[in-house]
């Protein structure tokens, strides 16, 4: 049905197609007049289209020096923060390095004092050793003394008889008069 149809067009359209060709007359195509009116727009438009392209080109390179002013702040702001960047990480890595540093003198620091914590300690278990020594032993003399002098006591009480007893009272207010006369 298509192919109809286009054949249908098509024939009725052969009668203009027969008069289809160039027009070679110069006046009936327009060309002088076409002529005069590109003459005439190229002379009086020549400095209207020049000042409208000078105008484009120069916002065009206003545009691109702006842009290129606003890329080299963009740069300048960018090196900037790379420098803020780096002295960033310079800081942390002193602080961390302080850090570091302040921690092994604490942890040093704590060492010593643990140190001389603990030689204090052993010295003062030392001084109580010795105290405790030295108590015990004047305990022990004086438990011996206790002792040898109950020994003595009883070694004399058994061995004492009266006579023996008179005679050591006898010496002993011997011995008392002879200090009061030399005391004179």
């Amino acid at each position: 049905m298509n192919s109809e149809t286009y054949w249908i067009i098509s024939s009725n359209n052969w009668d203009l197609a027969e008069s289809f060709g160039f027009n070679t007359n110069i006046l009936e195509t327009n060309l002088i007049n076409l002529a005069v009116v590109i003459g005439v727009l190229v002379y009086f438009g020549k400095g209207v289209l020049t000042t409208i392209l000078n105008n484009r080109k120069e916002t065009i390179l206003s545009t691109i020096r702006d842009a290129e002013e606003r890329y080299q702040e963009a740069i300048e702001k960018l090196n900037q923060a790379r420098t803020q960047l780096e002295q960033a990480k310079a800081k942390a890595e002193e602080i961390r390095v302080n850090g570091v540093l302040q921690m092994e003198r604490e942890k040093q620091e704590l060492i010593k004092a643990a140190d001389e914590d603990s030689k204090r300690l052993e010295e003062t278990k030392n001084l109580t050793i010795r105290f405790a020594e030295q108590k015990a032993i004047v305990q022990i003399r004086q438990q011996i003394s206790r002792l040898t002098v109950k020994r003595a006591l009883e070694i004399i009480n058994s061995r004492l008889n009266l006579d023996l007893h008179a005679r050591m009272i006898d010496y002993h207010i011997g011995l008392f008069k002879a200090m009061k006369t030399s005391a004179e």
